[in-house]
C-alpha cells in the first residue's frame, strides 16, 4: 500500500518505513504526527481524492530537525562594480512513515525505541 501526500507545497509518494526530508513541520523529535493531506491511497483498489481522500491520513515519526545545504544567490551587474551575495539554508524535518491510515483511524504504532549506545569497554571485552 502506498499514498501520495502533500506537505510544504510538494507532493511525496510514500510507503510504510520510508524516510523522507520535508520542509519544517511542528513536532518534537520522537513523536508521531499525522499528515492529513492525502491525495491518493494506492493498493489493490486505488482511491483518488478530489482534492484529498476523505478520512485518510499518514502517521509519521519525527526523526530530526536540521538545516539543508546552503543556497547562494549571487547577483552581478557588468561594468558597474555592483555585486550582491546572499545565502540561506532551508529548515528541514526528517520523517519516517509508520502507517497509512484510512476511515479516520488513529495511529496504532508508537515511535520506535532508540538504540542504546554500547560502551567501548564492553565491546573490547566481548572481542576477547
Amino acid at each position: 500500500m502506498f499514498a501520495v501526500i502533500k506537505t510544504g507545497g510538494k507532493q511525496y509518494r510514500v510507503v510504510p518505513d520510508d524516510v523522507l526530508e520535508v520542509g519544517k513541520i511542528a513536532g518534537e523529535v520522537g513523536t508521531i504526527v499525522q499528515l492529513s493531506e492525502v491525495l491518493v491511497v494506492g493498493g489493490d483498489t486505488p482511491v483518488l481524492g478530489a482534492p484529498t481522500v476523505a478520512g485518510a491520513s499518514v502517521a509519521v515519526e519525527v526523526l530530526d530537525h536540521k538545516r539543508g545545504p546552503k543556497v547562494i544567490a549571487f547577483k552581478k551587474r557588468r561594468r558597474k562594480n555592483s555585486r550582491r551575495k546572499r545565502g540561506y539554508r532551508d529548515e528541514i524535518t526528517v520523517l519516517r512513515v509508520t502507517e497509512i491510515l484510512t476511515d479516520n483511524a488513529k495511529p496504532t504504532k508508537g515511535p520506535r525505541p532508540k538504540k542504546e549506545k554500547v560502551a567501548k569497554e564492553s565491546v573490547k571485552e566481548a572481542a576477547e
